[in-house]
């Protein structure tokens, strides 16, 4: 029999032709993401096989016990928290995964921070709307950037940082000075002084029980004059409350943030403050931190391949 295939959450439209599918089964493409469970559920159900994009879609056991016909689930990426696990091996669902670029967020990270210290997009839009400029950009010579996490993400944006003549301080539960010092970080050894010393504060840690809600009105009520904050890690490991108290109260003085609580960001979020974002002190993007051409070429040709092997019987990368 033909192998159904549903390919989730695909916003742009290019899981189709990133990959040959032709030769794996009835493959439908969705756009969107459905978030209730219900609803999810009557969407799922005829198919034997899912491609994943990283954490769109939520899976939970109630999710999958109700899916009779899934066998496998193909996530990109070799970790995804919202995939459970424990259910899917139960249920005998084999879920794997695919590699990933490693370059691809950092480099959007310093995009972002370059577009939110030259006030790019308010600045954009002043002259497409036939004015002029009306603010002032900040250059990064000479600012220290505080790492929140340095990991993977965090060493590749610290390398990245340091050739436009930023310092860097680094801090996490985990860190020591010697790792911090091995990666060319000045160690902080709390959450509050590497938010003191930060013009630049950024999150590149793995959300977690000891990270969720980790950054709040603390954390930013010890940031100094001018800095700013950008997350482009995970939506709940900052309390998005306190950062919009923060930011109309100068500390922050500027934020971006490219991943939520809830995702596809709801249009009445309290996050979408019109005045902050048109003052250019705030940017909002729709957690693009990994979506780019060559990673996503990446993950759906890896997909491709895996229920290839799959149907072949072949190893595959599963997680675990």
């Amino acid at each position: 029999m033909t192998t159904s295939i549903a390919l989730l959450d695909d916003y742009a439209g290019v899981a189709s032709s990133f990959a040959d599918w032709s030769a794996l089964g009835d493959v439908v493409a969705f756009h969107d993401t459905v978030a209730d469970p219900e609803a999810l559920v009557a969407r799922l159900e005829p198919f034997e096989v899912l491609c994943v994009m990283r954490e769109r879609t939520p899976l939970p056991g109630d999710v999958l016990r109700a899916l009779p016909n899934l066998r496998l689930i193909v996530a990109s990426g070799l970790r995804n928290q919202s995939i459970d696990l424990r259910a899917a091996q139960e249920l005998g669902i084999c879920v794997c995964g695919t590699e990933m670029r490693g370059t691809t967020t950092a480099e959007f990270f310093m995009a972002t921070m370059l577009g939110l210290g030259r006030r790019i997009v308010p600045e954009a839009g002043n002259i497409a709307s036939g004015g002029w400029q009306t603010g002032m950009g900040r250059d990064l010579q000479g600012l220290t950037l505080g790492l929140i996490g340095l990991g993977k993400v965090g060493q590749k944006v610290a390398a990245l940082a340091r050739p436009f003549g930023m310092g860097i301080c680094a801090w996490s539960e985990n860190l020591t000075p010697d790792r911090a010092a091995a990666h060319g970080a000045t160690f902080c050894a709390s959450l509050d002084e590497i938010m003191s010393r930060s013009d630049v504060a950024s999150v590149h840690l793995l959300l977690s029980d000891r990270t969720r809600g980790l950054i709040g009105r603390e954390a930013f009520a010890a940031m100094k004059p001018g800095a700013a904050f950008i997350n482009t890690s995970r939506g709940p490991i900052v309390d998005s409350a306190a950062l919009l108290d923060g930011l109309r109260e100068g500390r922050p003085h500027s934020a971006a943030v490219d991943v939520y609580e809830v995702e596809p960001l709801p249009s009445d979020d309290p996050l979408r403050d019109p005045a902050l974002i048109a003052e250019g002190r705030l940017l909002l993007t729709p957690h693009i931190g990994y979506v780019s051409e060559q990673t996503f070429r990446l993950f759906y040709t890896q997909m491709a391949e895996a229920v290839a092997a799959w149907k072949a019987g072949a190893p595959i990368r599963v997680l675990e």
